[in-house]
């Protein structure tokens, strides 16, 4: 497995949105591109579907696995897995930290979406 290098980790961490794109049923043509927060936490980047594990982009990710994602305009191809439930503080304070004082950061940190923590890795 790929690490993302600093510069990547970068542009992740100082944007606001990474769309994912996991792949469709057929393992080779990419779904619709969907509005994620992504994290950077510990060299790791990190997205939750804000609907928990009844997302279709979620379901998609964890059933095919990989797809691609994009943020600053560049796309990267990359794998989908569950994130451990040990990083759960992590990715919440990561939340706190990047998105200081909206409303929707609490949403993020409930229990559904906290469910629904997807690691991306490049691939």
């Amino acid at each position: 497995m790929s690490s993302w290098s600093q510069t990547q980790l970068r542009a992740i961490a100082e944007n606001t949105d990474l769309f994912v794109a996991p792949f469709r049923e057929d393992g080779t043509t990419y779904g619709t591109p969907t509005q994620t927060w992504a994290l950077v936490v510990d060299g790791d980047v990190y997205v939750r579907a804000a609907t928990g594990q009844q997302s279709k982009w979620y379901q998609a990710a964890i059933s095919q696995k990989a797809g691609r994602v994009r943020v600053a305009g560049t796309y990267y191809e990359v794998t989908f897995e569950p994130a451990d439930s040990d990083v759960d503080a992590a990715v919440d304070a990561a939340y706190e930290e990047k998105y200081p004082g909206s409303s929707a950061v609490p949403i993020m940190q409930g229990d559904g979406p906290k469910s629904a923590t997807v690691r991306i890795s490049p691939r």
